[in-house]
């Protein structure tokens, strides 16, 4: 799954889907381009600019992703509807913002939190239902349907600058379209999650009026929703408070996992929210949490992260932190997959043979779905010998190839692989693209360095669907300035009456110069040394020398350039017999 980080396989075949326009109480339903890729791999850049939730509904075989669009009431919302296969059937527009999703229990009706109501569409026409009242959302609603009903938060600020820190309360909608606030409140983008025996949970992100954040579990069975567990995690002191981005519950609803930005992946109990005896290994080093999600078939935890290069940013570990296998490892790095794993956006296929995956890039302003299915085994990928280069001297301006070798476990790849190299030096790290590494397991990357000085080559191989990704190799290689040549043809004799001429030509490897080269000239004779006029180059790199020589004797005309920050300098000599 790697075709941005996890570049590893993916291909895609543009399709155009059939137009369809349906409207529906201001719903403006859109068909969309097909994305295709592997089977087992599958990779769709979402339509969106910002996310806000993420749902499947597995009795369709539906994926929906929501573009929250908040910082103007008047922006629209965009839900993407997808299929299994990471194909988009269809977009839903709203008039208003949507920021939360919640499917009811047999997957019929889709609740999206709208700004000023929650919306309802049916999962089988995607028609607009008679949606339902809710207090006004200038920040982002978050959903979940429980107990039989719909909750959503209901956050309200003057401006998004509040947002993080205003107080949102805790509403429910009931069936005859009322809604009601449950008394649960606090401050900051409370975030929901249900789970199995009508079970809800809530949490608190990190915020300034919040230094110890909070989690808690309810019961959702009855009509007034009951916390049966709550914790806040610093201590005396003030250390390790929760920062939050994402939670779940375990399938039998006994287990709760936690994605924590501070203290990584948290295993608790959901009876107490105490921690099990047993937890998760902490994820790489470099990763941050993001997601976390359980496969419905209880065989895997998936873990989402952000990190950098090969380091991973998706791992499906067994669900049971007893169990040592390995987790299976993603990596995702560039603009075919995004560059790591957004919060919140994990969720699983009901019988766990999909996990579905949100991905964004750096700047938090292009997304990607993955459909990623589970292979049964991971093996082991690794750079062998270190890396070389040649010429073994690097000369800035001139091309360079840094050469190594990738070793897999397991059986060979269906496809040619490919790793991914930059380039470090004094301007900073410059991306060079993907090599293709040969059936032997050879690559060789090139590049032509631009700077003087030490640059530093890191290589990644970020994994496909059966090989994990291999831990970077780097090469530092020193850098040169690039050779000038100055070549002379003069006469072996000349007169002082007559004068000499010199021709001569420049040239300069590496990049290109500037500006023409100007070239300084002594002529050395009997009487002593002086300097003569310069000699601009020509666009062909020729120069002519002009000169009356002041005395008879052997006289030596001297030429030189003394060259920049790129480019070594050179001089050149000729020396001639003068006449009366």
């Amino acid at each position: 799954m790697n075709t941005a980080r996890r570049s590893a396989r993916t291909r895609r075949l543009a399709a155009t889907l059939a137009a369809a326009a349906l409207a529906a109480g201001g719903l403006t339903v859109a068909a969309a381009p097909a994305a295709h890729a592997a089977a087992s791999d599958l990779v769709a850049k979402l339509p969106i600019t910002s996310f806000s939730a993420l749902a499947v509904d597995s009795a369709h075989q539906r994926v929906y992703v929501a573009d929250s669009n908040l910082g103007y009431y008047e922006n629209k919302g965009l839900i993407a509807v997808y299929d299994f296969s990471g194909e988009r059937i269809t977009t839903l527009t709203t008039t208003r913002h949507i920021s939360g999703l919640a499917l009811n229990a047999d997957g019929s009706v889709l609740h999206a939190g709208g700004r000023d109501g929650i919306l309802r569409y049916d999962t089988t026409t995607y028609a607009a239902l008679q949606g339902g009242v809710a207090g006004t959302d200038t920040c982002g609603r978050s959903m979940a349907f429980a107990g039989g009903k719909p909750y959503h938060t209901t956050p309200y600020a003057n401006s998004m600058a509040e947002c993080d820190t205003t107080l949102t309360y805790l509403d429910n909608n009931q069936a005859d379209n009322t809604w009601q606030r449950t008394g649960w409140q606090d401050y900051g983008k409370l975030q929901l999650e249900a789970g199995p025996g009508d079970r809800m949970m809530m949490g608190q992100p990190s915020n300034t009026r919040a230094a110890d954040p909070f989690l808690a579990v309810f019961d959702a069975s009855g009509e007034t929703l009951v916390r049966t567990a709550g914790r806040r995690f610093a201590d005396g002191e003030g250390k390790g408070a929760m920062n939050l981005k994402d939670m779940a519950f375990s399938p039998d609803g006994g287990k709760v996992a936690v994605a924590d930005a501070a203290a990584g992946t948290r295993l608790l109990n959901t009876a107490d929210l105490s921690d099990t005896a047993t937890g998760y290994p902490a994820l790489p080093a470099g990763s941050v949490a993001s997601a976390v999600a359980f496969s419905g078939d209880g065989t895997y935890l998936a873990r989402g992260a952000s990190a950098s290069g090969s380091t991973p940013d998706l791992l499906l570990s067994p669900a049971d932190p007893a169990d040592a296998t390995a987790p299976l490892e993603f990596a995702f790095e560039g603009s075919l997959d995004g560059d790591r794993v957004a919060p919140r956006g994990l969720e699983w296929s009901a019988d766990g043979s999909r996990l579905f995956a949100v991905t964004t890039n750096t700047a938090g302003n292009q997304y990607w779905l993955h459909v990623v299915q589970p292979p049964a085994a991971q093996y082991d990928a690794r750079f062998t010998g270190g890396l070389s280069h040649s010429p073994a001297q690097a000369v800035a301006g001139e091309p360079l190839a840094v050469r190594g070798k990738l070793e897999l476990d397991g059986p060979a790849p269906a496809e040619p692989l490919k790793v991914t190299a930059t380039r470090t030096d004094a301007n900073g790290t410059h991306e060079l693209g993907t090599t293709t590494v040969k059936a032997d397991g050879t690559f060789t990357v090139l590049d032509e360095p631009d700077l003087v000085g030490d640059a530093t080559y890191t290589v990644s191989f970020l994994g496909d669907l059966t090989h994990r990704p291999a831990t970077d190799v780097t090469h530092t290689v020193s850098v040169g300035r690039a050779a000038s040549s100055i070549a002379l043809t003069a006469p072996a004799e000349a007169s002082m009456s007559s004068g000499v001429r010199i021709t001569g030509t420049f040239a300069a490897q590496g990049k290109a110069l500037p500006e023409r080269a100007v070239l300084k000239v002594e002529r050395a004779d009997r009487l002593g040394a002086g300097t003569l006029s310069s000699v601009t180059v020509a666009a062909d790199g020729t120069f002519v020398i002009d000169d009356l020589p002041r005395t008879r004797g052997e006289t030596t005309y001297t030429v030189g350039w003394t060259g920049d920050g790129l480019h070594e300098g050179s001089t050149a000599s000729a020396t001639l017999r003068v006449t009366r």
